[in-house]
């Protein structure tokens, strides 16, 4: 179960990391305003972190640091979940999904990502 647990884990931040550079626009509009002038940069450091800390969950060696790694950009991302609820959880031209999908995503499944990733350390 862990095994299955961990490679849906490695899948998952690889798919999400690179996504960050296939639809990198989908991504600026919710970076918070105090951020927004490094959201190049800010984006593609997500990226990368995303694709190497996936990829190192695959070895024994270096899969505590990549799950602490992943704890820690999760904890980052927060600002980002918490901006897109202010803005009604709406982008223009973008992803416009109920408020309380926001919310949820918050307070459940982002709780449930940084318990999968400890776990799977």
């Amino acid at each position: 179960m862990k095994l299955v647990a961990r490679y849906l884990l490695i899948a998952f931040y690889v798919f999400a990391g690179i996504n960050h550079f296939w639809h990198s626009s989908f991504y600026y509009p919710i970076i918070p305003p105090f951020l927004q002038q490094w959201g190049y940069e800010l984006n593609t450091i997500a990226g990368i972190a995303e694709i190497s800390l996936g990829l190192l969950m695959a070895f024994e060696a270096t899969r505590k640091i990549a799950a602490i790694g992943i704890v820690a950009m999760l904890i980052a991302f927060i600002p980002t979940h918490i901006y897109f609820i202010q803005i009604g959880s709406c982008v223009p031209n973008g992803l416009c999904v109920p408020a309380w999908i926001g919310w949820v995503r918050l307070l459940i499944i982002h709780p449930i990502l940084l318990t999968w990733a400890w776990w799977c350390r």
